[in-house]
């Protein structure tokens, strides 16, 4: 036999092979676990997967490109930076801002960036990681975003960015920010990492900032596993992007290619020889954050699936709506940001000052009856170890990301999460409810 021929074989038997591991999947309440998120696939992304192993192209390649142009595509965007994760995705977005190429503009150590305390770490890290000072300003309850007044009233002479996440898939009130930017001259970073496929005035959030970021780790809303990429319309950012991603070098060949510019050996840079090597010219202190081929090749076959994935997490977005409707009393339901269809994360619900339970005693009820939660990430970032001590500004205060910390959680949206999943959540819901009474 040929190798094509060993190839189509060893295809064949993939997809077999998928149908006889994962296609057979039976949920049994009350004995099967049902996760807050999840990998959702079928055989193609296990075809594309062996594809690109039996290639053995190890970096960014042909699934890559592919991958990079279906995202341009779907968003509406000119470029488009693979990167190992949605944290690298962040770091080096971020990073790209404090070049010296962008003179004036560029944020250096000890300016200040907005942001909220009630999120994830890797949208505030790169802050502190690029010796800024990150302004927490506090949320509002029941969209969890960022509140507007207050973040107004931060903006100092030391403010040079805005570097926030659409909360769990919620768009933040997009106006308010890019108005705010502008007047104040400011770079916007939209960590868009949990709102891949959300909507603001009919269009895709990550497309309104300066640069957004993606994740596809397998919690999200596509997965490769590992992965992410920074996204922005602007040219010469892009560029900056790319070389902070590739060590930093200055040359943009891709990789496998040499002498794109046709200049290769007849540039000075620096203080380096006449003509030296440009592939081998570092013009910012950079990383290498590449994406494989192989885990490109899961997202080619993903982000096809990804309108159906935003549908499916509305409606069980909407299902969790029915269920939680009746316990208002003791409950506050999410709401989603004016003009905006959010494609949710998750369904975040925050247990009432008054509710004749804590929000312990309904999670670890439902987690005993294998239903998984979580709380809104790092709850108020301040009181993190990593960040006790370091250099940060509360705006005036943290008062909701404080009852936050202590009273919310959030269930799965995920496309994994089926229609029988629902029912036996709501079922369980009714017996922690009918056991208070």
């Amino acid at each position: 036999m040929s190798h094509i021929e060993i190839r189509n074989k060893i295809i064949e038997l993939t997809k077999k092979y998928y149908q006889t591991k994962f296609g057979n999947i039976i949920f049994e309440p009350g004995k099967s676990r049902i996760n807050y998120a999840g990998r959702v696939f079928d055989e193609k992304e296990l075809v594309n997967l062996v594809e690109s192993s039996l290639d053995f192209w190890l970096t960014e390649g042909r699934f890559s490109e592919q991958f990079a142009e279906k995202i341009a595509d779907f968003l509406g965007v000119n470029n488009v930076i693979l990167v190992n994760s949605g944290s690298s995705a962040n770091l080096i977005a971020f990073s790209a801002l404090t070049s010296e190429k962008l003179g004036e503009r560029r944020i250096k150590p000890g300016d200040e960036v907005i942001s909220v305390a009630a999120g994830f770490p890797a949208t505030v890290t790169p802050i502190i990681q690029n010796q800024c000072v990150p302004v927490f300003v506090d949320v509002d309850i029941p969209t969890y975003n960022i509140n507007v007044e207050m973040m107004k009233r931060a903006i100092t002479e030391k403010t040079k960015c805005i570097f926030i996440a659409h909360t769990l898939g919620n768009p933040f009130n997009i106006d308010a920010v890019m108005e705010l930017a502008e007047k104040n001259n400011l770079w916007v970073i939209e960590d868009n990492c949990d709102a891949f496929g959300s909507t603001y005035k009919g269009k895709y959030t990550g497309t309104f900032g300066h640069i957004s970021t993606i994740s596809f780790y397998p919690a999200h809303h596509i997965t490769t596993g590992e992965g992410g990429a920074v996204c922005t319309n602007d040219e010469y950012l892009a560029k900056i992007i790319k070389s902070f991603r590739d060590w930093g070098r200055d040359c943009y060949c891709a990789g496998g290619e040499n002498n794109t510019c046709g200049k290769r050996f007849s540039q000075q840079f620096g203080t380096l020889p006449f003509g030296y090597d440009h592939k081998y010219v570092y013009s910012e202190i950079g990383y290498n954050l590449k994406m494989t081929d192989m885990q490109a090749a899961i997202g080619v076959a993903q982000i096809d699936k990804l309108p159906e994935f935003c549908e499916k997490r509305k409606t069980n977005f909407n299902n969790y709506n029915k269920i939680f409707n009746k316990y208002q009393d003791y409950l506050i339901l999410p709401k989603a940001t004016e003009y905006s269809d959010p494609a949710w994360f998750s369904y975040i619900v925050t247990v009432k000052e008054d509710a004749p339970f804590k929000r312990d005693d309904l999670i670890n009820f439902l987690n005993n009856n294998l239903i998984e939660t979580r709380n809104l990430f790092a709850g108020n970032m301040t009181k993190q170890p990593a960040f006790i001590g370091k250099n940060f500004r509360i705006a005036e205060n943290l008062k909701n990301t404080d009852y936050i910390m202590n009273n919310t959680f959030f269930l799965g949206t995920y496309p994994g999460n089926t229609v029988d999943k629902m029912d036996y959540i709501e079922t369980v819901m009714e017996s922690f409810i009918k056991n208070l009474m």
